[in-house]
């Protein structure tokens, strides 16, 4: 459990939130993800389709529903996609019955999507959605996540470091942004986003009201607008990511 936060506070019922964390590949969305899903039980991920090739550490169903291209635009067609992306060659969507169905019985939903995705959440279901942009601390360490990875070719890795020079610019489109230089820090801040964003929605049974207050105050540190380093430390990692992709 994230220290000092309450795990699973207990609520009255109130709609769900869209939890959307997006960062570019190796600045550990993922990891995030894993962390929140075994610390908290009251939010569910919400496992995406895609058509790319599954990874020899990945389980169907779990960590995606793989499938093959034409099964894609069929969904697409019939309306049962609630964002879809084109990301390196590959679409990625967010089946869209399972997750209205999670909101409305006030279950929190965990996305870990892209940029484009979440643009496409907004679009649809903005009042829903609390988005988290993670940023790497430098592209020399986003460089080596993908390496020590060890599961992309030197093509695909490069392909997604010029993929991430889109992402990292999107950063102002995100309610909160967080910097992982240290993988447990990051994730009590992103812990601090969640539990605030319940409280926001709905009073919290089991939390006092100045325990309540100050974890709505401590999270709104992290909004994009009250960090006037952001556009500093964006743009050093933007001019970085060219000088290695030139």
């Amino acid at each position: 459990m994230a220290p000092g936060l309450p795990s699973s506070p207990q609520t009255t019922l109130r709609r769900g939130i869209m939890f959307v964390i997006s960062s570019p590949s190796g600045a550990g969305k993922s990891a995030l993800s894993r962390l929140l899903l075994q610390d908290d039980p009251e939010i569910r991920l919400s496992v995406s389709v895609t058509t790319r090739p599954r990874r020899p550490s990945e389980v169907h169903g779990v960590h995606y529903h793989f499938i093959d291209v034409p099964t894609f635009h069929q969904m697409r067609e019939r309306g049962d996609l609630l964002e879809w992306a084109e990301v390196h060659g590959n679409f990625y969507a967010t089946p869209r019955q399972l997750v209205e169905q999670a909101l409305g019985e006030g279950r929190d939903v965990l996305f870990d999507i892209d940029v484009q995705g979440t643009l496409q959440l907004y679009e649809r279901m903005r009042e829903d959605v609390v988005s988290v942009f993670i940023l790497p601390p430098s592209i020399a360490e986003l460089q080596s996540r993908l390496k020590r990875r060890a599961e992309d070719s030197d093509d695909v890795i490069l392909r997604r470091l010029r993929t991430a020079e889109t992402e990292i610019a999107r950063w102002q489109d995100y309610d909160f942004v967080l910097v992982n230089d240290d993988l447990e820090r990051c994730f009590h801040e992103l812990k601090q986003v969640l539990v605030a964003e319940r409280i926001k929605r709905q009073q919290l049974t089991d939390v006092p009201q100045d325990e309540a207050r100050n974890l709505v105050k401590d999270a709104e540190r992290l909004k994009r607008h009250r960090q006037p380093h952001l556009p500093a430390l964006t743009e050093a990692l933007l001019k970085d990511l060219r000088a290695v992709l030139s």
